[in-house]
């Protein structure tokens, strides 16, 4: 058989060898470095026991965790290329297959008895130095090929069929990256059609700051086209096209040995969640389960919240203690503690509890706006340090504790708000599939206060659909470090 006409020797074969040549070399050098820290016979100085157990002895050991390393990382696909150019889509692979190895090797080690035993306390050493270092070398490799020439020969040239929102949505997206996987090499009309933005349709003014790609030609001429641009993928971006068209689309496509894809239109939101099933022998496409849905998730999501929420009560504690007699000491009248109707999961109402950090009377005008306005003649001095340093929501614990909030979700609101933005925002009451919680990945990036309401939502709508247990830790990171809007 003839081989494809677009193969691309250095994408499809000689950078997922080099990376799997410099992840061999990662993985063993971290398996080495948690062998030293678990062996190093230095550390009898402070009194730790050192078991006998030289290098020598312990290499064919490093050799089998090496390889069911590099098995792992290649299930979760840490070898596709356009992993490359996306470095945190490469952490999460890491971590995903450095977890499923600390398991398997544990497993593997009580089963066949080696001789010398795997160390429990190696494993763990060892795990944290493979990601450390293999996610270093994954680094360096980003920033080599992204200031070299093959950056170039590594992305995949795009050509859009027919031009939209959709389109214009992907064209944004890829053009504000450029290291994005895909590279848009032009447009094709769409057939009978004499401009490029779709059957007669103008120009839809949602996107209007994005310039349509070159234009290639008709649909007609889709054959030399894709040939003429060297195209690898094909999008269409309307599914609404005659099925004899379609048909033609999709074997022109094949006989060019190109993708084609298709933007799915009629979905807007949980795309991460599409899925491709078979209702007798008719193809159906429909939103699945999301990942944080699933049981597993839930419950590790569940536990790592009580677990943080415990330890954020016992560390905060003193802390609010401190800070009560504070707002007591401004404002004697009033309670210490503020409590609020707030929407959660499911769209059940709860109680949330803040520091209280404006005068008591605040209430009775709460429900004129949706956050409250910067230097509000309302707040105490106290509130103002407060909320300036998300103080005030530390008795937020408690509902994190009662399974009425999570350590990180969408922010609730108050129900009158829910109901007023609910018509006014599109997509806006699917944040309430999860439970809402203390930080978020809309309040990292900024979007709190006075915000644009439309674009926290699409940040919050990313967050369910791309939900991990990584995304959860980088979150909690990134709240002690931005602070932007934050009043």
């Amino acid at each position: 058989m003839t081989p494809p006409r677009h193969a691309n020797p250095l994408r499809d074969t000689l950078v997922p060898l080099a990376l799997i040549g410099g992840d061999t070399v990662a993985t063993l050098a971290g398996l080495i470095l948690g062998w030293w820290l678990r062996y190093n016979s230095s550390l009898r100085r402070f009194g730790i026991e050192v078991p006998d157990a030289s290098l020598a002895n312990y290499l064919p050991l490093l050799l089998v965790g090496v390889a069911l390393l590099i098995g792992s990382f290649a299930q979760f696909g840490l070898y596709d290329t356009r992993l490359l150019l996306r470095r945190y889509q490469s952490l999460n692979a890491i971590l995903k297959g450095t977890s499923f190895w600390l398991v398997a090797y544990l497993g593997i080690s009580l089963v066949l008895k080696f001789d010398p035993p795997i160390s429990r306390l190696f494993v763990v050493l060892a795990f944290g130095c493979v990601i450390v270092l293999l996610y270093a070398w994954r680094s360096l490799a980003y920033r080599l090929v992204r200031r070299t020439s093959i950056l170039g020969r590594l992305r995949r040239r795009a050509v859009l069929l027919g031009w939209n929102d959709h389109a214009a949505a992907l064209a944004r997206e890829i053009a504000r990256d450029e290291a994005h996987p895909f590279i848009l090499a032009g447009l094709v009309r769409l057939p009978g059609t004499a401009n490029p933005f779709g059957f007669g349709e103008a120009r839809g003014t949602s996107d209007a700051d994005v310039a349509p790609p070159r234009e290639l030609g008709d649909a007609t001429e889709l054959e030399e086209i894709l040939k003429r641009e060297s195209a690898d993928v094909l999008i269409v971006t309307r599914l609404a096209l005659p099925r004899p068209e379609l048909q033609r689309i999709v074997e022109i496509c094949e006989r060019a040995y190109v993708e084609w894809k298709i933007v799915p239109g009629a979905f807007d939101i949980f795309l991460s969640g599409l899925r491709l099933q078979t209702i007798g022998h008719v193809p159906v496409l429909g939103v699945e389960e999301l990942a944080i849905h699933r049981l597993f998730n839930r419950t590790f999501k569940r536990a790592f919240d009580i677990v943080g929420s415990v330890v954020g009560l016992v560390l905060a504690s003193p802390l609010m203690l401190l800070l009560g007699i504070l707002i007591k000491r401004e404002s004697p009248g009033g309670p210490v503690l503020f409590a609020q109707t707030r929407i959660g999961a499911g769209h059940r109402t709860f109680t949330l509890w803040k520091l209280r950090s404006m005068q008591p009377d605040a209430a009775a005008s709460d429900g004129e706006r949706q956050s409250t306005a910067r230097n509000d003649p309302r707040l105490l001095r106290i509130g103002a340090f407060l909320r300036r340093w998300n103080l005030d929501e530390l008795p937020q614990f408690w509902n994190v504790l009662r399974g009425e909030m999570s350590l990180v979700g969408p922010r609730p609101e108050r129900p009158l708000h829910v109901e007023r933005l609910s018509t006014e925002i599109p997509h806006y009451l699917p944040r309430h599939v999860v439970k809402p919680g203390m930080s978020g990945w809309a309040q990292v990036n900024g979007l709190r206060g006075d915000s644009d309401l439309a674009a926290r939502v699409q940040h919050d709508i990313y967050y369910i659909e791309n939900w991990s247990a990584w995304l959860d830790v980088q979150i909690i990171l990134l709240t002690f470090v931005r602070w932007k809007n934050a009043y």
